[in-house]
């Protein structure tokens, strides 16, 4: 009888082991996917592909990207698929540049896939890869800067409030939206504004192999189709995400299909605090000062 008891003992008691050692394999599996969220443990050689969406307003998650994925010796090449009218000038250039450290550093291709839209300074993004692919009907060029100000001036003088300043330097207060532009003013600001632009036309020229007076014509922040940019040389190839894919591929000499990887979204409790709560309220940003912008007008 003791015997028989001690039986479906035992069995529970295995049970409850493997249970327990299939929760805890998945403990371990869910924290090292949320704190190494791009730990990848399978071999083969692979393509990573890094998304530029929307607005370029910060360059710090690409510009990591870029780096993990350039130091990775099982990533061979790196796709940048840019759907972005631009943005900030400096993010831009962050991006522009970590390009080039991973195209001259760590010797990987770079090939640029252009989504709907792909301008101003998602051109200046894509100007530093190896080989640019857009689509036929992809919206980019726009090579120029932009700076926007509001000038209150008439409307607080119609509700009776005034504008005290107190400065140090003559030209503290450029840019200020509370009084009118002075002529020695913009001619200071026209100023920047030409050297951030002779930067942007250096660095399209320098990206895609062409004379900088060949670049000044089409750099007044006219757009261009996909095929318009290919007839000019300010595109490589036309075709899709798996066309710039298969092209990274042939680039980086990997042969057969290739295995794509994505940076996957790190864990944040913030973030999803944040999300929760914010998420359905509308977000207004009012920038104030003076901004230099890589971004196409709409």
């Amino acid at each position: 009888m003791p015997e028989e008891t001690s039986q479906p003992a035992s069995r529970r008691k295995a049970f409850r082991l493997i249970l327990w050692s299939l929760l805890a394999g998945l403990l371990v599996v869910f924290l090292a996917t949320s704190l190494w969220p791009d730990l990848d443990l399978s071999g083969g050689d692979r393509i990573a592909l890094i998304r530029v969406e929307g607005v370029i307003l910060d360059a710090q998650q690409t510009v990591g990207d870029l780096k993990k994925f350039g130091d990775s010796p099982s990533v061979k090449a790196i796709v940048l698929r840019i759907d972005s009218p631009g943005g900030g000038v400096v993010p831009s250039q962050e991006i522009h540049d970590a390009v080039m450290r991973v195209r001259n550093k760590q010797n990987k291709a770079v090939v640029a896939s252009m989504g709907t839209v792909a301008a101003s300074g998602g051109y200046y993004i894509a100007a530093a890869t190896d080989r640019i692919m857009a689509n036929p009907g992809t919206l980019t060029g726009s090579i120029g800067v932009i700076m926007e100000l509001a000038n209150l001036e008439g409307l607080l003088k119609k509700i009776g409030v005034e504008n005290v300043v107190v400065k140090s330097g003559r030209h503290k207060d450029i840019g200020s939206p509370f009084r009118k532009m002075s002529d020695e003013d913009r001619r200071i600001l026209q100023s920047v504004m030409d050297d951030v632009h002779t930067q942007f036309i250096e660095a399209v020229a320098e990206g895609r192999s062409l004379d900088v007076s060949d670049v000044q014509p089409l750099a007044d922040g006219r757009i261009f189709t996909g095929r318009q940019a290919k007839e000019i040389k300010l595109v490589d190839e036309l075709g899709d995400l798996d066309d710039a894919i298969r092209l990274a591929a042939d680039l980086a000499g990997i042969e057969g299909e290739p295995k794509v990887v994505e940076p996957r979204k790190r864990f944040s409790v913030r973030e999803l605090i944040e999300s929760r709560l914010f998420g359905t309220l509308p977000r207004f940003d009012f920038q104030t000062g003076v901004s230099l912008k890589y971004l196409m007008a709409f």
